[in-house]
């Protein structure tokens, strides 16, 4: 029975772990901080045009999907 007791006292810390950090990336963002969130710089892509583009590309060459987008065919038309 000590091993039940054991792995129910490991998930409860896991599971309060795994809240701490949850909460912990919750943050507000005051008014005068979205101006510096909005700039380019801060994007998660550069330039999101390029992206897709390269991602069509790839997935019409592989003939495969990439992730985000749909599978399309080897010959790249849609």
């Amino acid at each position: 029975m000590k091993s039940k007791s054991c792995w129910s006292e490991r998930r409860r810390l896991a599971l309060a772990g795994a809240a701490l950090l949850l909460c912990a990336a919750c943050a507000p963002v005051q008014p005068w901080e979205r101006g510096r969130l909005a700039q380019p710089h801060m994007a998660l892509d550069a330039d999101p045009l390029l992206s897709a583009m390269n991602e069509h590309v790839y997935s019409s060459k592989e003939a495969a999907s990439g992730g985000a987008s749909p599978a399309g065919g080897g010959c790249g038309c849609n």
